[in-house]
C-alpha cells in the first residue's frame, strides 16, 4: 500500500527591523518578538542613519520605528524608509500620545501606531497584520486621531445616488469594508465582521484602494476621514 503523503504548511518568516535608541528597549523587543515562530529580528540600529543602512543589507518586512530617535527623528526616517523601500511596512512606535505626533506617523507612511506599553502578544499580532496589508492604530490614541480630522457635512456616500465629480465610487459593501479598515481592523477580522472569507476581504480592501488611488490601507483610511466618507 502507497504511503500517504503529508503536505506541511510553513508560515511565512516575517522579517523584522527595530530602530530604537534605548538598548534595553531593544533588547525587549527582540526577546519578545523573537519568541514567536513566525517573526525573527533580522535588524537592530539605535538612530536612523544607521537603521536605514541596516535595512538595505537585512529588507526587514516589518521596521518597528521609534519617534522619538535622536538626530533624524522617527518621522522623517519613515518618510525616507518608506521612498527607498516602499514595500517595508512601519510601525511607529511611542511613549507618547499627542495628536500631532500620531497624525505625523500616518501620514509619513507608517502602518500602525503603538505605545511602547503595549502588551507583548498583541505587538506581534500587529507585526502579523501590519506585514498582511493592514493598518492599526493603538485604542487608546485611535479616536483622538479620527477626532482630529474635519467632517465634511452633507455628503451622500452610499451607492445609487447622484455621484459628483471626483466622488468615489463605491460600492455598499465597499463602504462597510472602508469603515471596518479606518478603525485598523486586518482582513481576518473584517471578514469575520462581515461573515465572509478573507479572501473576499482581501479582494474588497484592494478594489477600495483602486477606487481611492491610494497605495495602502493607512492612505486610505486617512483620506475616508479627511473627506468624509465615513
Amino acid at each position: 500500500m502507497a504511503e500517504k503523503s503529508v503536505t506541511v504548511v510553513e508560515k511565512k518568516l516575517i522579517k523584522v527591523a527595530i530602530i530604537e535608541d534605548f538598548k534595553l528597549t531593544r533588547v525587549g523587543l527582540r526577546c519578545a518578538l523573537n519568541e514567536n515562530d513566525d517573526i525573527n529580528v533580522v535588524a537592530e540600529a539605535e538612530d536612523a542613519i544607521e537603521g536605514l543602512k541596516l535595512i538595505e543589507r537585512s529588507k526587514p518586512n516589518v521596521i518597528l520605528m521609534d519617534l522619538g530617535l535622536p538626530g533624524m527623528n522617527g518621522i522623517e526616517a519613515t518618510i525616507k524608509a518608506k521612498e527607498m523601500y516602499p514595500d517595508t511596512k512601519v510601525i511607529a512606535l511611542t511613549s507618547h500620545d499627542r495628536e500631532e505626533e500620531v497624525i505625523a506617523a500616518l501620514s509619513s507612511g507608517a502602518s500602525a501606531y503603538c505605545l511602547k506599553d503595549i502588551d507583548p502578544a498583541k505587538l506581534a499580532d500587529v507585526v502579523r497584520d501590519v506585514a498582511e496589508g493592514a493598518c492599526w492604530i493603538d485604542p487608546m490614541v485611535s479616536q483622538m486621531a479620527l477626532n482630529s480630522f474635519p467632517k465634511v457635512e452633507n455628503i451622500g456616500f452610499l451607492p445609487n445616488k447622484n455621484q459628483s465629480e471626483g466622488r468615489v465610487p463605491l460600492t455598499e459593501r465597499e463602504y462597510e469594508v472602508l469603515k471596518h479598515l479606518v478603525t485598523g481592523k486586518s482582513n481576518t477580522e473584517i471578514a469575520k465582521e462581515l461573515i465572509v472569507s478573507v479572501h473576499t476581504a482581501k479582494a474588497h480592501v484592494c478594489s477600495i484602494l483602486q477606487k481611492m488611488c491610494v497605495n495602502d490601507r493607512v492612505q486610505a483610511a486617512v483620506k475616508a476621514v479627511k473627506e468624509g466618507m465615513v
